[in-house]
């Protein structure tokens, strides 16, 4: 009977452990992010709609029967200025996916009667195509909902609505972005890192022990979700966690592990010239000078 009793007990334990961890998924975690960036990216969405929307009435003039700043633009500025390094804040994933989602929106708000069926319509097509077109953009849904449920204002305009204010507001806010994020340091539009910088078959130092991209890929090819971080910076944060990992269990890394084996040289009696022309081109400070074999 005891037995018994302790079986339940320990399932009723699990559950509410399980129901424990469940919960904690509510609780948003700690940002790191020091106060410096967030103010960063708070004037940076100031700058950034306060310039659209002004931009937008001098362009558009009278503005009394064409909105000049729709609110989706507030979602995307949260994402160009406080998360720029992010693939869903890229450009053409600001301008592909809102510019798709308000042609959906607009279509569907033409031939589906009810609206809450041409919303939901215009969401999950809208989501389809920002996958099939590499422009995921969260608030292109927004957009997509504006263009239904936006009232006898945004429909009358039809597709013109697609042009003014949607893609336009958009170039400009991404505009803003640009500048402002490179301004302050934010490196914008992210680009990928070179496979390899000097321009050799070696491939970088810190990948040559530990996981490599093939590892990388095939995990991520598991995981199958869209993730909020791009692929060169989850590859390189991951790197430098190894790297953190190795010398707290080793102590150090031996020089094999590291070392170049595709060397850029040049040999005795090589032209001044010849040899700026190669640090150059592979981006190196110095060349180390071999005999002649």
């Amino acid at each position: 009977m005891r037995s018994v009793i302790s079986l339940k007990n320990l399932l009723r334990l699990a559950s509410l452990e399980k129901l424990k961890n469940w919960l904690k998924g509510f609780v948003p975690e700690r940002i790191a992010v020091n106060r410096t960036e967030r103010l960063r990216a708070g004037i940076g969405a100031f700058i950034g709609i306060l310039f659209t929307g002004l931009v937008t009435v001098l362009i558009e003039g009278d503005t009394s029967t064409i909105p000049y700043l729709i609110a989706p633009m507030g979602a995307s500025a949260v994402l160009l200025f406080a998360v720029p390094s992010s693939p869903l804040a890229q450009p053409w994933s600001i301008i592909g996916g809102n510019t798709t989602a308000a042609f959906i929106g607009v279509t569907c708000a033409m031939w589906i009667a009810h609206p809450a069926t041409a919303a939901a319509v215009a969401v999950s097509l809208s989501i389809v195509a920002m996958f099939a077109l590499r422009c995921i953009h969260p608030p292109s849904g927004a957009v997509a909902l504006t263009a239904v449920l936006g009232g006898a204002t945004i429909h009358a305009q039809g597709y013109w609505f697609v042009l003014a204010p949607v893609a336009l507001n958009s170039f400009i806010l991404l505009l803003v972005a640009i500048l402002f994020n490179n301004a302050t340091r934010r490196p914008y539009p992210h680009l990928t890192a070179k496979a390899s910088q000097h321009l050799t078959k070696d491939i970088p130092a810190e990948m040559r022990f530990g996981f490599n991209t093939e590892d990388l890929n095939a995990v991520l090819k598991e995981y199958n979700q869209v993730l909020d971080v791009s692929r060169d910076d989850l590859q390189s944060l991951l790197q430098q966690t190894e790297m953190h990992a190795y010398r707290r269990r080793f102590g150090e890394i031996v020089c094999a592990d590291i070392m170049s084996k595709d060397v850029v040289t040049v040999v005795f009696g090589t032209l001044l010239e010849d040899a700026w022309l190669l640090m150059r081109q592979h981006e190196i400070k110095a060349l180390p000078v071999i005999d002649r074999a």
